[in-house]
């Protein structure tokens, strides 16, 4: 990290366990760009997962069967 970087950490660990929470939820979604070839990907995802439910080519799951795997 430069001595800016440095500077503004310095001044960021000197804020408020509310504010440091703040600062870091604008930061991590300042990375957080939108990608439309994903999404676009992920949309497709799902309808072909849609349409093989429907078809009857997979099935699904219990919220609680799911969970019951994870407890244990």
């Amino acid at each position: 990290m430069d001595g800016e970087g440095q500077q503004i950490l310095a001044r960021a660990l000197n804020l408020s366990a509310d504010e440091i929470a703040l600062l870091i939820d604008q930061l991590l979604a300042s990375l957080d760009k939108p990608d439309d070839a994903v999404d676009a990907l992920w949309r497709r995802e799902i309808e072909d997962r849609v349409k093989a439910y429907q078809a009857g080519h997979i099935g699904s799951v219990a919220l609680e069967q799911v969970l019951a795997k994870y407890r244990n």
